[in-house]
């Protein structure tokens, strides 16, 4: 008789999956699917014990309902918006993540792409890569010194915190909004609390983006919020694709009022082979040719990281499966 567990991993990690066996390997089977869509879930879980899912797809009622005996579904990542929190609460599934692992490349990547959007040196790489302008700064300018400028974070939690700090270190003035975020984090990080989006957006010379995707932040950074900020100033979206208009973020790149933007994630990823933002991206015509910094939602990754999240993510699995107290209920 079998009595070692199963857990699926649904996307993202295939073979070799040392760091989950590494830590699982005494009580459960571990497989993974290497899924591309949620369709592809169908008669692959239905039995599983516990489920690990990334972020290429949705875990929606339809999955959750499909489960039998899943003790837990992990994400082993920050953001859990992809899966029905709801549905698994009414099933008793404990959903988790991993809410610190990437913290720290998060918040370097988002500072790295604002001070090469702000510095000119993206732009000026971009051009000169393909011939345009002459060999010098010219084309570049107006470039404002960051020293005093104000970086305006939107979301001050872990991430936007280490932000925070790195961005401190610019000699940029930051300032944050956050309304859930208690009273006196400004004062312990010496940076500045505002009080309404608007205010951020219209005195912010950079706007990063650090909140997680909700229903009260999905589409948040819009046009009519991108026209709120002071022409030729720079956005950063290292969070979550839903939360800013990317088709928006391109408008405004072309219309000068975005000098640069730094895009790691997108509304649907991988995205279709029609998207006008890749349609304006790779277009030399387009100013976003230049002007527009695209990831495919790498800023979380650094080798140490991956092994941190996925042997992480393994462990809460294990507690779930032995019973133990779990660390990180995010429904």
């Amino acid at each position: 008789m079998n009595n070692r567990f199963k857990v699926v991993i649904t996307d993202l990690i295939t073979e070799p999956l040392d760091a989950e066996r590494g830590v699982l390997d005494e009580v459960a089977d571990v497989v993974a699917l290497d899924a591309k869509c949620e369709a592809d879930l169908i008669g692959q879980i239905e039995d599983a014990d516990a489920v690990m899912v990334y972020h290429y797809l949705t875990f929606s009622k339809s999955s959750v309902d499909r489960l039998k005996q899943c003790r837990a579904i992990v994400r082993p990542g920050v953001g859990y918006d992809a899966i029905d929190l709801a549905a698994a609460r009414q099933r008793g599934i404990p959903v988790c993540n991993v809410p610190d692992y990437g913290t720290e490349e998060v918040a370097d990547s988002a500072v790295a792409m604002a001070v090469s959007l702000a510095r000119g040196t993206h732009l000026l790489n971009s051009r000169l890569r393909r011939g345009v302008g002459q060999w010098n700064v010219d084309q570049a300018t107006p470039i404002a010194r960051l020293r005093g400028r104000r970086f305006g974070i939107i979301g001050c939690g872990r991430i936007g915190t280490a932000a925070a700090l790195r961005a401190k270190a610019f000699g940029l003035e930051v300032a944050f909004y956050d309304p859930y975020r208690p009273d006196g984090l400004d004062k312990a990080l010496g940076i500045r609390r505002i009080e309404r989006l608007d205010e951020l957006l219209a005195t912010s010379h950079i706007v990063s983006v650090h909140c997680p995707l909700t229903e009260e932040t999905r589409g948040m950074i819009a046009g009519p919020q991108i026209a709120r900020m002071p022409r030729g100033s720079f956005l950063v979206n290292t969070a979550r694709g839903g939360i800013v208009d990317t088709v928006a973020v391109v408008e405004a790149l072309a219309s000068g009022r975005l000098a640069g933007a730094g895009i790691d994630v997108l509304e649907h990823e991988p995205p279709p082979h029609d998207s006008p933002v890749l349609a304006a991206w790779r277009d030399p015509n387009h100013a976003a040719h230049d002007r527009l910094l695209l990831n495919p939602h790498t800023a979380y990754y650094c080798d140490e990281g991956c092994e941190e999240f996925r042997t992480k993510g393994a462990k809460e699995v294990l507690r779930a499966l032995l019973g133990e107290p779990l660390r990180n209920v995010v429904n």
